[in-house]
């Protein structure tokens, strides 16, 4: 793998690489990854056999030459390369370049996470300051829109934990309160009317696990997934347990989650404080617990932001049209509507 340097400062960026057979993986079918980049980075890449030049502005050049660096070295390492590996590594690219993150961050080797189904790796700075909280703290706080990998992140490093031996079970947990619903509307017997709260959970264990051996853990007792009422009076030891949705618990029920915390054990809460359902009036106890434990040693609390959304493009653009909204509303004068 070679680079060159520009001999001026408007020159292109040459890369040649040296193994032949991955270029058409690092490309793309016609292409479509080196658009991809092309787009995010506002650069015009050109290619002759395994040459590669860049053009555009200089932060493009050298954010499109270090994604594509970083893309090549994933499939050297036998990883996969589809278009939301293009897009994480523009976006970490472009972050570390204007300086909102470092290269220390965009180099997320040692942080991609390796299950039974899939190999999964940071897609923005923020996934890669998550993926290191997960690790190295025995209490999380996962803070932020829909689509920034919250959840999906934190049961990935719980397979990975449960695979390695390292806890005995995981404990997936969610608040029954969605959007005005309430258990006792929905027909069925009590695991009928819950399993519809907590499908994203069994979709993600689906994603890290074979089918069969997420089924034959859940029934061995090695994969626990309940209603957040279930916990109470429980100490979970050598455990990873992950509360989704905790915007939707009051204070008093997120001091019984996080109180059931044992010996051995890891704690991941997650929660998006722009979509709560609780009725009118009543304080959400993810903010509650914010404000309490800020700052308590040993507790790490990661904030996702709209840059950090995953999925689909239109998910970022709808989430910041949101917020653009209430930002709307709150700098209304005296007079105007409040939000409360």
């Amino acid at each position: 793998m070679n680079s060159g340097t520009p001999a001026r400062p408007d020159a292109p960026i040459l890369l040649q690489f040296d193994d032949n057979t991955l270029l058409p993986l690092l490309f793309g079918e016609h292409d479509r990854h080196l658009a991809r980049i092309e787009q995010k980075l506002g650069v015009r890449i050109t290619s002759r056999g395994n040459r590669i030049a860049i053009q555009g502005p200089h932060s493009g050049r050298e954010a499109a030459r270090d994604a594509l660096l970083a893309l090549y070295d994933r499939l050297r390492r036998g990883l996969d390369v589809d278009i939301g590996e293009v897009d994480a590594a523009a976006r970490l690219a472009e972050t570390a370049e204007t300086g909102r993150g470092g290269p220390d961050l965009f180099d997320s080797g040692d942080l991609t996470i390796r299950t039974r189904k899939r190999h999964v790796a940071p897609r923005t700075a923020t996934q890669a300051l998550y993926l290191k909280a997960l690790r190295e703290n025995e209490l999380i706080f996962g803070i932020g829109p829909a689509g920034t990998g919250k959840t999906y992140l934190a049961v990935a490093a719980a397979v990975q934990m449960l695979t390695a031996g390292r806890v005995d079970r995981i404990i997936l947990s969610r608040p029954a309160v969605e959007a005005g619903e309430r258990l006792g509307f929905l027909p069925g017997d009590l695991r009928e009317k819950v399993d519809p709260y907590l499908r994203p959970l069994y979709d993600a264990l689906h994603d890290m696990m074979p089918g069969e051996q997420v089924m034959k853990r859940i029934a061995n007792g090695e994969i626990e997934i309940a209603p957040l009422a279930f916990m109470r009076g429980r100490t979970l030891a050598h455990s990873f347990i992950i509360l989704d949705e905790a915007q939707n618990t009051t204070p008093v029920q997120m001091k019984m989650f996080l109180t059931r915390l044992g010996e051995g054990s890891r704690m991941a809460v997650t929660g998006d404080l722009s979509q709560i359902d609780l009725p009118p009036g009543t304080r959400s106890g993810l903010l509650d617990a914010v404000d309490t434990l800020s700052n308590v040693p040993g507790i790490a609390l990661v904030r996702f932001t709209e840059v950090d959304v995953v999925r689909h493009g239109l998910v970022t653009e709808i989430v910041r049209a949101y917020e653009a909204r209430e930002r709307t509303k709150d700098a209304r004068p005296p007079g105007g509507t409040t939000r409360r």
